[in-house]
Order: C-alpha cells, then structure tokens, then sequence
C-alpha cells in the first residue's frame, strides 16, 4: 500500500543518514526539500515508493549519495559525477580559490589542471576567468569524457582538455599556474577500506607508501613548465603539508606556502617557480620528462 512523503522520509531515516535520505527523496519525486516539507501528506505513489527503495539500498550498501544521483555541487556549480572520477568535495574548493586570487579577472593567463577527473577544478577555474586559457590532464578516457561533458553543460569554453600522464603531453609549453589534486593516499591506508572511498577509482587516491609519489613527480617537474614566476598549487593529505613544503623548498620553489581549509586542516600547499639563471648551490635541475609515478 503507498505510503505519503512524509512516511517515506521518517522510515528512510530510520535506516541511513537524515540528510541522505532527504537528498534522495528530492531525487525520485524531482522536487526540494521545500516540497517535501509542505506536501509530506501528499501520497509517494507505488512507482516512487519502488524507486526511493532502491536509493536507499543502494546507500545502505555504502554506495556514495553523488554516485546515486549522478550529481554534486562544487564552487557553487552543479557537475555530473560517475565512478570515472573522485566525487568533488568541499575541502577541494579551497584549491580553486587560491588558483582565483593568484589569477586576475581582467587578465589573461595560462593555467594546467593535473589530473582533471571529473574537471571540477579546471571549470570552475575557468568559469570565473573568463580571459584565462585552462589546459585539463588525465589519462583516464572516461574522466576525460566525463569533464568535457561537465564544460559543455556549464557552457565554458576556454577549457581543453588532454589525454595525457602528467606532463606527459604538455611538451615544452609553460604555463602561470598549475594546479592539481593528485592521488595522496597511502596504499594500505585503512581509509580505503571505508566510506565513500571504497566506490572511488583507486588509481585517482593512492599514490605509493606513503602516498606523495605523484606529488612527487609534480614537483619536481612542475617548474620547467611554469613562466618565470609562476606558481604551483596542489592539494594534499591532513598530515603531509610540513613534507610538501619540504618537496617544494628542495626544488627551489620560493615563497613555498601552505594554506588550512575550512576545517583548519592544512590542506593545500604551493609555492613560486625557481629563477633557473640563479639556482642555489646544490639545487636539482629540473627535467623536462614526465613523472610517470602513477596514473588517474
């Protein structure tokens, strides 16, 4: 026998997370939380009471709500997201926002996202600078399928994007920022084995031992495509920000930084390209070549 909204709703919760199941009712009947509120007498109908039954085991089986709805906001954007990509989360917002105040809006300039997944970050970069030419890695067909379709149906248009491993097909080109949120996760980190994570792409979160390979290669090969003064930006784990910084300074970078997110939680770090005419005694030279430390 149909059940009303508002019956749904309580019995839903009673099973996963209160917001959980608002976000998947709102889903099925097409309609906000308003609705639910005000039309909570209102029956849901066999068909939908079927179909918010299949949300909710699907989440009840641990299956991430963006997964379910195919949908998650990011920078005030709403982006399309499959298994080909991690799902966009908040603490990444603070990545695009440095990559903003380092970019102004009536200047033009030349920005590489690393690893784009599902392009949240190049997007939403180019969504709000207009004037800059953004350039979106990744070597995953399907993400890079996914992002395109994310530009289109946010209508930007200053983005390409780009097969490629890293650095692999950049080629000699130089750019005023390179951002990247690279896999940082340690292999055998117990966290892969909970939550959301268990559904992610793999390749897209763990990055070696102790989770810094690809930060790594970034590193270390980020400046010889950045234009004198340029700067590298990227985010990393909760624990990791005194040895990104420690990559950075090793690598010459100046002016090497690291900024907390909303939760207080040092979550980005960056820093300024070398002047190559003036490296320190005993500074690394910079290569050209791809990392190739791992793949997303």
């Amino acid at each position: 026998m149909p059940i009303t909204i508002g019956q749904a709703l309580a019995d839903a919760r009673r099973k996963i997370d209160a917001l959980d199941a608002c976000v998947l009712l709102c889903q099925v009947v097409q309609r906000d939380t308003t609705y639910l509120i005000t039309h909570a007498d209102v029956s849901l109908g066999s068909d939908r009471q079927r179909a918010f039954d299949a949300l909710i085991a699907r989440r009840v089986a641990g299956e991430p709500v963006a997964y379910i709805i195919g949908r998650r906001e990011f920078f005030s954007l709403d982006f399309k997201v499959t298994r080909a990509a991690l799902i966009p989360r908040p603490e990444t917002e603070l990545l695009v926002q440095l990559a903003l105040e380092h970019n102004a809006p009536d200047q033009p300039c030349r920005v590489l996202d690393l690893g784009t997944g599902s392009g949240c970050v190049a997007i939403s970069i180019a969504r709000h600078r207009p004037l800059a030419r953004v350039t979106a890695t990744d070597m995953s067909p399907d993400a890079l399928a996914l992002a395109r379709e994310n530009a289109r149906a946010l209508n930007v248009r200053n983005v390409e994007f780009v097969a490629s491993d890293w650095f692999g097909a950049v080629d000699d080109r130089r750019f005023d920022l390179i951002v990247s949120n690279p896999p940082y996760v340690a292999d055998g980190d117990p966290h892969l084995a909970q939550g959301d994570v268990r559904f992610e792409p793999r390749a897209a979160l763990v990055a070696g031992a102790d989770g810094l390979d690809c930060v790594r290669g970034i590193v270390a090969h980020g400046a010889s495509h950045l234009v004198a003064g340029g700067w590298l930006m990227f985010e990393h784990g909760h624990d990791q920000a005194a040895r990104c910084r420690k990559l950075l300074n090793t690598a010459d970078y100046v002016a090497v930084f690291s900024r907390r997110d909303v939760a207080g939680i040092e979550r980005v770090s960056g820093g300024r390209a070398p002047d190559f005419g003036s490296r320190k005694a005993g500074g690394s030279v910079t290569s050209r070549k791809s990392p190739g430390v791992c793949r997303t």
